[in-house]
C-alpha cells in the first residue's frame, strides 16, 4: 500500500488569513498569533477556514480498503484506474498474517493469529488464471475483471479540503476499525502533517469537535 502527495494548495498561513478574513485582515507571515488563532478554530469547531486548503493524494490499496475508503464524499474527489480499459496483470495484497474473528462483530478481527495454510494464495492464482485465460479468448476486460478478488489492488487520485482528510483521519485512525484501512489513514495523516504542520495538529486534538462526533459514526 502507498500514499503520495501529488499537489497541494495553500498552507498554515492561508487558513489563518481565511478566517481573518471576516475583520478585513490579512497577514503574509505565520506567527503565533496565527497558531493560537488556528488552535481556537479547530477546538470549536470552526471549520471553514479548513476547507480552503487542498491536498491531492494518489492512493494504491486493495479494493475492500478502496471500498471503505471511498464511503467519504463531502469534501472529496476520487478518480480510480478502471479494469474496463486496463487488462495488464493485477497486483494483489496478501496480509503479513491472518486475524481470528473478534467476539464482537463490530471489532472485525481480534489480535490472534490464525495458520491458514496457502489456501488463500491458491485461490487467487487459480482466479488470476482464469482471468487471462478469458482475455485470451477474446473476452472484454469489462467482463474478465468479474472474476478478480477483493484483495487486487487498485489506485486513484483523491483531492480534497484538509477539513474533509480530518474527518477521514478522525474515523479510519480509530483502533477499532480494520488494519489495512488504519495503515492507509496513518500515510495520509503523516502527509496532512507535513503539509500543514500547525492546523493538523490542531485537528487531530482530541478534544477537537469532529472527534467526538466521530465516536458515534460506524467505521
Amino acid at each position: 500500500m502507498l500514499v503520495t502527495l501529488v499537489d497541494r494548495m495553500g498552507d498554515d498561513l492561508s487558513i489563518a488569513n481565511a478566517a481573518r478574513v471576516s475583520f478585513a485582515k490579512w497577514r503574509d507571515e505565520l506567527d503565533e498569533k496565527d497558531k493560537r488563532l488556528i488552535r481556537y478554530l479547530a477546538r470549536h469547531g470552526h471549520w471553514t477556514p479548513f476547507a480552503h486548503v487542498q491536498l491531492t493524494l494518489r492512493v494504491k490499496a486493495p479494493i475492500f480498503v478502496a471500498r471503505q475508503l471511498g464511503k467519504h464524499q463531502v469534501g472529496l474527489v476520487w478518480n480510480e484506474v478502471s479494469r474496463r480499459y486496463v487488462d495488464d496483470t493485477p497486483e494483489f495484497y496478501f496480509p503479513p498474517a491472518w486475524r481470528k474473528r473478534a467476539d464482537n462483530v463490530k471489532q472485525g478481527s481480534s489480535d490472534e493469529i490464525i495458520d491458514v495454510g496457502l489456501a488463500p494464495n491458491s485461490a487467487v492464482q487459480h482466479a488470476l488464471n482464469i482471468y487471462q485465460e478469458l482475455l485470451g479468448k477474446g473476452v472484454a476486460p469489462e467482463m474478465a475483471r468479474m472474476i478478480l478478488p477483493q484483495n487486487m489492488m487498485t489506485q486513484w487520485v483523491w483531492t480534497g479540503s484538509l477539513m474533509a482528510f480530518a474527518r477521514v483521519a478522525s474515523l479510519r485512525l480509530d483502533p477499532h476499525t480494520q488494519v489495512e484501512t488504519q495503515l492507509v489513514a496513518e500515510a495520509i495523516s503523516d502527509i496532512c502533517a507535513r503539509c500543514f504542520p500547525v492546523a493538523w495538529d490542531a485537528l487531530r486534538d482530541p478534544d477537537a469537535p469532529q472527534h467526538a462526533s466521530a465516536k458515534d459514526t460506524p467505521a
